[in-house]
């Protein structure tokens, strides 16, 4: 077993497991998924660390317990339709994709949305459609999705994601301020939307139409905690 397997070990039973995280197929996905190839080669070692890591352009791969609690509030089958806000560096795509039956990603950022497709191309990630555009206004032209996820947080949930979520869809999405959020697990019913909270966290902000403009992302960007 190479250094890095055994630390995805380490990584599932000693910061997922003791945390509660108990869908077998989240936890199988993240002890096979290399991470530290969705980090630059200089932060490789701490890839597996209980942390978020920068990626560049003032984004984040998720802590890896945040990016297990998302995904197993999803409650993934195999066979969804999955919509992901926030590509970012391609990890929490590739596990959706594993998980899936089909994903569309959305990114605004090009520097990102070039490499995370390089990556998942490597990886054999054939079920994942990218998209480089505004992810608060999803991705209507293949609604309605069964799962969506969305890796940054906003002020709201954004009408357009909730309208494009199947009756009986979740959704996993970061709602709060500009400093700090709260994870929230949402399903869509007939009588509306039933919502669960998560957990505390602190994303990097949800720019578009639909969440924060660009002046406000900015400083959210300043004041975010360490």
């Amino acid at each position: 077993m190479s250094r890095f397997e055994e630390a995805r070990h380490r990584m599932v039973e000693e910061q997922l497991i003791p945390r509660g995280i108990r869908n077998a197929r989240v936890l199988d996905i993240m002890r096979s998924l290399p991470r530290h190839c969705f980090v630059e080669p200089t932060l490789q070692n701490q890839a597996y660390d209980d942390n978020a890591l920068p990626i560049g352009e003032g984004q984040t791969i998720s802590q890896p317990y945040i990016v297990a609690l998302m995904t197993e509030g999803l409650a993934l089958l195999g066979k969804e339709q999955v919509l992901e806000i926030g590509t970012g560096s391609g990890y929490q795509t590739a596990i959706l994709s594993r998980l899936s039956a089909r994903v569309y990603t959305v990114e605004r950022l090009k520097g990102l949305f070039e490499k995370a497709q390089h990556r998942l191309a490597g990886l054999a990630c054939d079920n994942v459609t990218f998209r480089l555009s505004d992810g608060t206004l999803g991705w209507k032209e293949a609604a309605p999705f069964d799962a969506i996820l969305v890796a940054a947080g906003g002020p709201k949930v954004p009408q357009a994601l909730v309208d494009q979520l199947k009756e009986g869809g979740r959704m996993v999405i970061p709602v709060g301020t500009r400093r700090s959020q709260v994870l929230k697990r949402i399903v869509k019913s007939k009588t509306g939307l039933e919502e669960t909270a998560l957990t505390a966290c602190a994303f990097v902000p949800l720019l578009g139409d639909l969440g924060w403009d660009e002046e406000e992302g900015k400083a959210a960007l300043q004041e975010r905690p360490c």
